[in-house]
């Protein structure tokens, strides 16, 4: 009898929800859009809106990739949604209603650097641009708290073939808007605003990193980093940069928000390990927001089966930090 080795994201069959309940909510979550219910108005009921003027609601939900399963419930929406860092709206972790007066149309997404094929994308265009799909990721902070989330959009990888990197292209460096009037977090003048994060142009390639559009079924709630965000499942939850307007590719690596302001807590690589401490806590268990159960915490957040071989030759490097 064959024995099959669950990796560290999979559910067993006995704990998945049952197909017809998830088929259903399907049905009802598309009847809602054909019926306009969302569309008329961008109501997301806790994640915020998405402005109404967006033309690309009718492609969520979209077909959920079931490669990328949970060995947990998801967070739910309304939680999720009122406990969340979004720096640019407000150093605690209720910013939900701050962040509504982030305007997502118009948006341009600048792709350029060391390419072939620099080009501007506009949201809408993007998100036809590229098949989307939903992904459930698992998404720990360097806090030492969890969630689960159904993601939805696609590959950071399809975007890269697209504009075609040139060979000396080392590092993948995004931005996120800066406009001080609209995100009153950005008038701490002891933030090195613009948010900045990047990664090896090898993470950057991997199937797991991932450009999100969209959450819960629906376009990207404002508070979760509307309309385009990162999600990186197996780095801490800083290098998953919200509202990106800028990606460009470098020869050099890039000097990260975070990093700025105290490299010797938040680095460049920031890989979970529950192993290494962070300097004022431990990291070797998380509280799942939500729930108030305490978990440990998996080394590369239960994804190293895929990612550890990124770090092949790094061990000189701060990898978990």
């Amino acid at each position: 009898m064959p024995f099959h080795r669950r990796r560290g994201w999979e559910i067993a069959a006995c704990e998945a929800t049952p197909e017809s309940l998830f088929l259903n909510r399907r049905a009802f979550l598309r009847t809602s859009v054909a019926a306009g219910a969302l569309l008329t108005t961008g109501l997301s009921e806790f994640g915020g809106t998405a402005d109404a003027e967006g033309s690309s609601a009718s492609l969520y939900p979209a077909k959920t990739n079931s490669t990328y399963s949970l060995d947990r419930p998801l967070t739910p929406e309304r939680v999720n949604a009122h406990y969340n860092n979004f720096y640019e709206f407000g150093a605690t972790k209720n910013v939900a209603e701050a962040a509504e007066s982030l305007r997502t149309r118009p948006w341009t997404l600048k792709v350029d650097g060391l390419v072939e094929a620099p080009r501007d994308y506009a949201i809408d265009d993007l998100e036809r641009t590229f098949p989307l799909e939903e992904r459930l990721y698992r998404h720990r902070c360097v806090e030492a708290w969890s969630m689960t989330i159904p993601w939805t959009g696609f590959p950071l990888r399809a975007l890269l073939d697209q504009v075609r990197p040139l060979s000396g292209a080392r590092y993948v460096r995004m931005e996120t808007f800066h406009d001080a009037k609209m995100a009153p977090g950005q008038r701490q003048f002891w933030y090195p605003w613009p948010y900045v994060e990047g990664l090896t142009i090898a993470e950057a390639g991997h199937d797991l990193a991932f450009l999100v559009t969209g959450a819960y079924g629906k376009p990207l709630g404002k508070v979760f980093g509307a309309p385009l965000r990162l999600a990186v499942p197996w780095k801490y939850g800083f290098k998953s940069i919200k509202s990106i307007t800028r990606i460009s590719l470098v020869a050099e690596r890039p000097k990260t928000f975070w990093e700025q302001l105290q490299a010797s807590e938040y680095g460049f690589w920031a890989n979970v390990n529950p192993a290494v401490a962070h300097p004022r806590w431990s990291q070797a268990s998380e509280e799942v927001i939500g729930t108030g159960e305490r978990r440990p915490t998996l080394l590369f957040n239960g994804y190293g089966e895929q990612v550890a071989s990124l770090y092949a030759g790094l061990q000189k490097e701060v990898l978990y930090r």
